[in-house]
């Protein structure tokens, strides 16, 4: 199974600045392990490959790798296996896993067990590349009381959001769903992690993620910020 190239054009959005951030890929394939090996490298990234679980905890423990991409199907010791070892160890490195199939209990067992993030496969490189940079960026501790885009900014301290310096009153859950998108600017967010982050495991329309995000742009109106719509990966906020 290759990975999904990255697409150029107009509409297309910013690759991710990978550079310097040190990538370990646990991967048994070594055709998608070549791929997408190739293809973080141009994007900046410092990539090593292991080809089973086995290998992953020698690798780790030589230093110098910042997040790790594990595949569940590994040889020797499968991505499971490799996962609870690392954290039962209290190794916290980011880890992002790999799944054969979007299938939410599947998602729902490798986050409970430690992973920090998850895509399933065919994989979507500049979506790889975009939440390896996030998890990175989130495991070093980048943390600001306010956060800006353009002319909206988030006093996190107070959780008061301004628009051209006015303040720009929310309900809970647009304040929620816009705190999310500006903490995680220039990363697209799906609709599934909305949801989930959003409403928890509280029962809501399948639309109810377009509806808000629908209020949000009318509330932003003729502002020099927009909610952008990533076709196949959701949404993100960008000053223009």
């Amino acid at each position: 199974m290759s990975p999904i190239p990255s697409q150029s054009g107009p509409d297309s959005p910013a690759p991710p600045d990978g550079a310097g951030i040190r990538v370990l890929i646990a991967e048994d394939e070594a055709a998608l392990a070549e791929g997408l090996a190739k293809a973080l490298s141009a994007f900046g990234f410092v990539v090593g490959v292991v080809g089973d679980g086995g290998a992953v905890r020698p690798a780790l423990a030589a230093g110098g790798v910042d997040v790790l991409v594990l595949d569940l199907g590994l040889p020797v010791m499968d991505g499971r296996a490799v996962l609870h070892a690392l954290r039962a160890a209290d190794v916290r490195i980011p880890v992002l896993v790999l799944t054969a199939r979007d299938a939410l209990a599947e998602c729902v067992d490798v986050l409970n067990a430690g992973a920090d993030d998850f895509l399933s496969k065919p994989v979507a490189v500049l979506e790889l590349a975009a939440r390896l940079v996030a998890l990175v960026r989130r495991a070093r501790g980048v943390e600001r009381v306010a956060l800006a885009c353009g002319p909206l900014v988030l006093d996190t301290l107070r959780r008061q959001f301004t628009l051209d310096g006015q303040p720009l009153e929310l309900p809970r859950r647009e304040y929620a769903l816009l705190a999310m998108l500006l903490a995680r600017q220039g990363e697209p967010i799906a609709k599934h992690e909305i949801h989930r982050d959003v409403f928890g495991e509280e029962p809501a329309h399948a639309e109810v993620v377009e509806l808000m995000v629908h209020r949000l742009r009318r509330r932003l109106g003729a502002s020099a910020v927009r909610i952008v719509t990533v076709r196949g990966m959701g949404y993100l906020i960008e000053a223009t």
